[in-house]
């Protein structure tokens, strides 16, 4: 149901949508396919960068070959998310097409991934399989905002951290899980309880996206809608001039969360990259037994904190309401920067479970909440180019660290993997307060612009 309204002062249509309110079990069964989505990612976390060792790959070198998640993100998912917004099919819809078609690439890149024999071998099939999460990903972020009402977008996008946990969790307790069980390797020398991992994740990958895909229909455009949407081109070249415009047209607390994600994110991929070298020295002794026991105790650790994520998602919804995002996400990101500058000084294994909590608590805040403010900055029909351009917000910090992280590791740190884990928990810290900057928007009715009025007026 919608009704349009003719505004007098700017040259544009409004249209003032009531979206049905969703029970939790639709909200869980849309969000479904987030979780085959982040199972792909857990593996990614965990599993690839000791791929890289296991192929006989520099330390030193891992930021570099880590590029393939920036830089796919920074190009695909803005321009996914602003193809999109353009797209609508009776038979297919707007959003469900892009995340259907990342889900079967996800599949087959984790169904190859472990059988590579060479570095340039992972590194390929990485960036393959980084461009198709990057597809499926961004229109999820969209999909959730066109389905909702306001009151029920923290629900949906802590939903998404939900499924986030769970995923994670999945893919890292299976590391575990089947290092315990499954013997030898491939003639590469990748241990065979990888390649069930994968082969794991490859089915959870595609077979949750369906799910989401069968059971939940988009809401379709009005008549006015459609179009406006029709009157406009289609294409790559329209849709990077629509990036362009939407970046143009942001809004001042929009560029200040950018800010906040800069910190948060260079933080996050420093403690993705180093924590298995980092259990490693601490915890367990320097041999290539060791170093295997490192990386499943690691995949057990990553599991526990997605455990809480997905335990503590939901109430983050409530705190949310009554304290304000901005303030529920400083506070998790300080108990991320406390908890992850405690870690590298544990040497007994078990004992890592607890700091690591506040990182648990931290990754559903960053998986969910920003989500809940930024949708309030932006009209609702740029949901998917602004969700595109929220990712660049995430990937630039990443592809930054990528090419200075190596550089600062060896001269500022000591070649100490300990001291990543420092200066992770450092800049999340930094993120946190950044975060107080910020002034939160206030929930208003859901209003979608069909002319794409710039987000800054």
């Amino acid at each position: 149901m919608s009704e349009v309204a003719k505004s007098t002062n700017l040259q544009h249509m409004s249209v003032v949508r009531t979206k049905p309110l969703m029970t939790m079990r639709q909200i869980l069964i849309m969000n479904l396919g987030f979780f085959g989505i982040q199972y792909s990612f857990g593996l990614q976390q965990t599993a690839v960068n000791p791929v890289y060792e296991f192929l006989g790959a520099n330390p030193h070198d891992l930021p570099i070959l880590n590029l393939a998640g920036p830089i796919t993100g920074l190009l695909i998912q803005p321009l996914i998310g602003a193809l999109s917004d353009r797209t609508w099919s009776p038979r297919w819809g707007r959003r469900k097409p892009f995340f259907l078609v990342g889900a079967i690439g996800c599949s087959l890149c984790l169904f190859l991934f472990p059988f590579v024999t060479a570095v340039w071998m992972a590194v390929i099939l990485l960036w393959l399989l980084d461009a198709s999460n990057n597809t499926a990903m961004e229109p999820y972020r969209a999909f959730i905002a066109d389905k909702l009402p306001p009151s029920q977008l923290g629900k949906g996008f802590l939903a998404q951290s939900f499924f986030t946990g769970l995923g994670i969790t999945l893919a890292n307790i299976s590391l575990f899980v089947f290092q315990k069980f499954i013997t030898g390797a491939t003639e590469a020398g990748i241990p065979y309880w990888v390649v069930g991992s994968f082969m794991l994740g490859a089915v959870c990958s595609i077979g949750t996206v369906l799910v989401s895909v069968l059971r939940t229909k988009e809401i379709p455009p009005s008549p006015e809608e459609l179009a406006a949407l029709r009157s406009k081109k289609g294409g790559f070249g329209p849709a990077v001039k629509e990036i362009g415009e939407a970046i143009r047209d942001m809004p001042p607390q929009f560029r200040k969360l950018a800010l906040v994600y800069f910190f948060q994110w260079y933080g996050m991929v420093c403690y993705w990259q180093f924590i298995a070298l980092s259990i490693a020295k601490s915890s367990f002794p320097d041999t290539p037994e060791g170093k295997e026991e490192a990386v499943a105790w690691t995949g057990l650790v990553n599991g526990w904190y997605n455990i809480v994520t997905f335990c503590v998602a939901f109430s983050l919804v409530a705190f949310a309401k009554k304290r304000g995002a901005k303030t529920v996400h400083c506070v998790c990101l300080l108990l991320a920067a406390v908890g992850l500058m405690i870690v590298p000084s544990i040497s007994n294994q078990y004992l890592i479970f607890i700091p690591i909590i506040g990182l648990g608590i931290a990754w559903a805040s960053i998986m969910g909440v920003p989500y809940i403010m930024a949708v309030r900055m932006i009209p609702s029909t740029r949901f998917g180019v602004y969700m595109g351009i929220i990712n660049m917000m995430i990937v630039i910090p990443m592809l930054i660290q990528s090419l200075t992280f190596g550089w600062i590791y060896e001269n500022f740190l000591g070649d100490n993997p300990n001291n990543a884990i420092r200066f992770a928990a450092v800049f999340l810290g930094i993120a946190g307060v950044l975060m107080l900057w910020i002034k939160e928007p206030p929930i208003v009715r859901d209003v979608d612009d069909v002319a794409y009025l710039p987000a800054g007026h």
